[in-house]
Formats: C-alpha cells, structure tokens, sequence
C-alpha cells in the first residue's frame, strides 16, 4: 500500500543512501517529459525537506530547461535489494551553475570535485510517496562505471565549457537550458 509523507524521515534517508541509482523526471508545460537515470556520487540529504543532486555533464540537459521553465521535479528511488520498495520525492527545483560561484563552490566541494560538474539542482520536497515495489527485480551492482568522469577528465575544462556551448545549450524540444549564463539574462 503507497504511504504519503510531507518531508523524508531518517528511514527514508537511509533508504535512499543505500541506492546506487536514482531517476530525475522533469517535463516543460509543452514538449517531451524527460526521465534520466543518475549513478555515482551525485546526491545529498540536506534536510527532511530538502536535496541536493549533482548533474555531471552528459550527452543532453533536458532537466535543466524544464526547471528553468516551471520548476518542476520528481525523484525516484527504487530497491533492487532483496527488500523491495519504491521511494519518489516530488517538489520544486531550481539550479544553481557554475557562474554563481559561491553557492556552487560550496556544493562542489559536498561532492569531492569531479570533473564534468555542469549545475547542481536543490529540490525543495513537496510530498514523498513509498510504495511496494514487487515488479522491481532483484539485481546486483557489479560496480560504478567512471568513463563519464574520465571522458570529462579528458577533455578539460576548456573543453567542458565549449561541449555545453555546442551540444548543451538547448533542450531537445529548442528551449535554453542555462548552462551559459547569458541565456539565463546573467
């Protein structure tokens, strides 16, 4: 039976440390609803009512655009544990980039540093839900993959910048993600 809760308790926090994956879904008012699946170290409990999660660089930055048009977030954690059960976090997010140093440096320096750090996203928690999770299989994490850090490693953070110029600026349904500050009217 799905439970509701206004905020995460200590169970839900040790729940959702002891996952190796999360998914962000995001949606504009129009257009594609994104989910993406995050791994590695990307993810923090600030409080009972609020997270921090890091978005290294990849391939696309739907969720960037999405909170920039209306703030909107879902979280999902699911076990693959012998003991089932599905967590989702629902609230309002806004990003914080690389321009606003302070507030990102401080992040930043939560996560260790890694290469490829492109926003972070502080989701102001609205509602949790927990729920079954019985159609979830049971798995087990052979190990983290880093050739996303190492590939952002690589290039540099020259080269980070001109990828999020050339591949990150614009969602895919054409709305500006803010990864450069002057989309952002800063």
């Amino acid at each position: 039976m799905a439970e509701q809760f206004q905020e995460l308790s200590p169970a839900h926090v040790e729940f959702i440390g002891r996952q190796p994956l999360f998914f962000v879904a995001s949606a504009g008012a129009e257009g594609r609803i994104n989910v993406s699946p995050k791994g590695l170290d990307t993810l923090r409990v600030l409080a009972p009512g609020r997270i921090v999660w890091l978005n290294l660089t990849g391939s696309g930055n739907e969720t960037a655009a999405h909170v920039l048009e209306n703030g909107r977030m879902t979280l999902m954690f699911c076990s693959f544990e012998q003991q089932p059960q599905i967590l989702r976090v629902y609230g309002s997010a806004a990003m914080v980039a690389p321009d606003d140093a302070e507030r990102f440096g401080q992040y930043l320096a939560m996560f260790g540093e890694p290469p490829g750090a492109r926003q972070f996203f502080l989701l102001d928690i609205e509602l949790v839900t927990t729920s079954c999770g019985f159609g979830v299989p049971l798995l087990e994490l052979a190990r983290e993959r880093k050739t996303l850090l190492q590939w952002a490693s690589g290039k540099g953070e020259e080269g980070i910048r001109r990828y999020w110029r050339e591949r990150n600026r614009l969602s895919l349904d054409g709305r500006p993600t803010g990864v450069v500050a002057s989309d952002r009217g800063t």
